[in-house]
């Protein structure tokens, strides 16, 4: 049966194999876990849509799904809300893990709708993640990231101190995160960044400026330790 098993998840990832050291209680509650998930990603069905193998922890929401598009095997943990209010929605790519907790929203306010969220291939998210998209957020294939990544792309203005803040407006320019980064826990990411492909950030960073290709980032404010080629 492990072996049954262990094929069917290599549909969705090729270089899956169980541990050897795994149980059949633990392998038997994993199934049952999986297999509700799945049954929960039939849901869309009710609007229409193709599920393409998502599996759903409990109690996901979707708001404005017409403008949610996502590839095969979308995984979506428990309490996991996702908002496409904007002009853009929000795309998933194939093998797209998002979990528990998390927040993935381009905006909270009708008068000024956000842009886009854009989530490549095989990318995986740790629990309590907050994905705002108000200036765009976009996140490369093969991305691994930890619990609480917080992606704010919007500012707010505060240049006339007569006036409240929350009156002045707001400014978006956007973050891009590249292919193949690894993200550790607590990284928060704000506005106008771009991380280049093949980066990783120390966890507790925060990354106010954008970063070339291959560096290792950490800090805050987070700056440049070193580079892949072990380059200071």
């Amino acid at each position: 049966m492990k072996k049954l098993l262990e094929k069917i998840i290599k549909i969705r990832n090729p270089h899956f194999a169980f541990d050897e050291a795994l149980n059949s209680f633990a392998l038997m509650q994993f199934v049952w876990i999986q297999f509700c998930s799945l049954i929960r990603g039939l849901k869309v069905l009710i609007f229409l849509r193709n599920p393409k193998g998502m599996l759903l922890g409990k109690n996901v929401s979707f708001f404005n799904l017409p403008k949610i598009t996502y590839g095969k095997f979308l995984r979506l943990g428990n309490q996991v809300a996702v908002s496409a209010l904007s002009k853009n929605g929000i795309h998933f790519g194939n093998n797209v893990s998002i979990g528990a907790f998390s927040r993935v929203i381009v905006s909270t306010s009708l008068n000024e709708i956000g842009d886009k969220i854009s989530i490549g291939n095989n990318v995986g998210i740790g629990e309590f993640a907050y994905l705002g998209g108000a200036g765009g957020l976009e996140i490369g294939d093969e991305c691994i990231v930890g619990q609480y990544l917080s992606c704010h792309p919007e500012n707010h203005v505060y240049n006339d101190i007569n006036i409240s803040i929350r009156h002045q407006g707001v400014t978006r320019k956007g973050i891009k995160i590249g292919n193949n980064c690894w993200i550790g826990s607590k990284v928060t990411i704000l506005d106008g960044v771009i991380i280049g492909n093949g980066c990783i950030i120390a966890a507790g960073s925060v990354v106010t400026k954008s970063f070339p290709d291959n560096s290792i980032i950490g800090g805050v404010p987070a700056k440049i330790l070193k580079n892949r080629n072990h380059e200071q």
